[in-house]
């Protein structure tokens, strides 16, 4: 079967935690087994989210405010893809063997006239007091907004139209190698008049990123793995309960919001309309089981009755 396997950014550095590389390499690490385990039977594409690194590249960026112009969320987007890219490649190495691992940098482009880009919504960086977001907001000119009790910096989120790179990773794919791209959702990027590449102010949402991959790479599955167990119904109240199966419109109408489920409900539930295929929602560290269905939240065109949980 091929998959391909979106890993959400706080799989990678969780919430709260310090944003060192060791941090970083332990968290690679931990993903990495359950990938290894996928990949001996399956072929996998991986893909995987940016918003803590990218946001900690953006303060970064800030020290030197005085002396050098902020870089772009597209050359930091790249950083990033590159960054967490090294740290799975390595890892994906060390535990496979002799299988080949590839890690490509991706661009992906966008509409310049997508409303997102009025409208931010996509979380980047740390989390903040609201108090403390709302002067860095001031000092930086940035957007803030309320991310379950924290606040966070916002950014464009424009919906990823195609990949410019994915012919190469179509080849890599059908030459055996395990591919790694699509960091971050891609290298935000618009098609000039003249037909040139150019980037953009913006980070493409990972999970609708990764459904493009999916289908463009003509994959059976679309495996959406982070740190929450399952898709619950009547979430955030005593009612709340996991849905172990659903169809796309089911899931579409519990109306998630952008800052929580939402996007991984839009992604897993537009793949399955496209193509016909599963998708899957669940935790990394059941990624095996979520797969197969027995944990998390799979996403059918139908469902037998007795599977709606």
């Amino acid at each position: 079967m091929r998959i391909v396997v979106a890993l959400g950014g706080n799989a990678l550095l969780q919430r709260g935690q310090r944003a060192d590389a060791g941090a970083q390499r332990a968290n690679v690490a931990v993903a990495v087994r359950a990938l290894a385990a996928l990949a001996a039977d399956h072929e996998v594409v991986v893909t995987h989210g940016n918003g803590p690194q990218v946001g900690l590249l953006a303060l970064q960026g800030e020290a030197y405010r005085e002396e050098v112009e902020p870089y772009p969320l597209d050359v930091l987007g790249a950083e990033s893809e590159g960054m967490i890219g090294y740290l799975l490649d390595q890892e994906l190495v060390n535990a496979l063997g002799g299988r080949q691992v590839a890690t490509l940098l991706t661009q992906v482009i966008v509409d310049g006239d997508d409303p997102a880009f009025a409208h931010p919504t996509k979380f980047i960086g740390p989390v903040y007091l609201r108090s403390t977001a709302e002067i860095l907001a001031a000092e930086r000119g940035w957007r803030v907004a309320p991310d379950g009790p924290h606040w966070r910096r916002v950014v464009a989120s424009p919906e990823p139209r195609s990949i410019v790179e994915l012919p190469t990773i179509r080849l890599l794919v059908e030459a055996g190698v395990l591919v790694v791209c699509v960091g971050g959702g891609g290298i935000p990027v618009v098609v000039e008049r003249d037909g040139h590449l150019r980037g953009v102010e913006a980070v493409i949402d990972k999970d609708r990123a990764a459904a493009l991959l999916a289908r463009g790479i003509g994959a059976d599955a679309l495996l959406l793995l982070t740190d929450v167990a399952a898709v619950e119904r009547d979430h955030g109240t005593a009612e709340a309960a996991p849905i172990a199966a659903a169809t796309p419109a089911e899931l579409l109408g519990l109306g998630l919001p952008a800052g929580s489920m939402g996007p991984k409900v839009e992604a897993a539930a537009w793949f399955v309309q496209e193509t016909g295929g599963r998708a899957a929602i669940g935790s990394l560290a059941d990624a095996s089981a979520v797969l197969a269905g027995e944990r998390g939240t799979t996403v059918v065109a139908t469902v037998p009755a007795a599977a709606g949980g």
